[in-house]
């Protein structure tokens, strides 16, 4: 599976993918639907649109961290 980076991407572009996945964006912030932010499942940290990744075949977001980027890793050792 090949990466793809949308780190360059337009903001609008972001905005747009985030809320074709059923989230919100406000702020810059990721927000459920509900308006709580969305939080990195690895970290317990608010997900901001400039610092996320979106794992490959999925609509999981996380922060752009080492430490969430590792635990995904450890837990899904094919994916990334």
């Amino acid at each position: 599976m090949k990466l793809i980076s949308i780190r360059q991407a337009p903001k609008e572009f972001k905005v747009a993918l985030v809320e074709a996945m059923g989230y919100k964006v406000e702020d810059g912030r990721i927000l459920l639907a509900n308006g709580e932010n969305y939080l990195d499942p690895y970290c317990d940290t608010p997900v901001k649109i400039d610092h996320m990744i979106i794992v490959p075949g999925s609509t999981l977001i996380l922060d752009d961290n080492p430490l969430s980027i590792a635990a995904y890793d450890q837990d899904h050792p094919n994916v990334l």
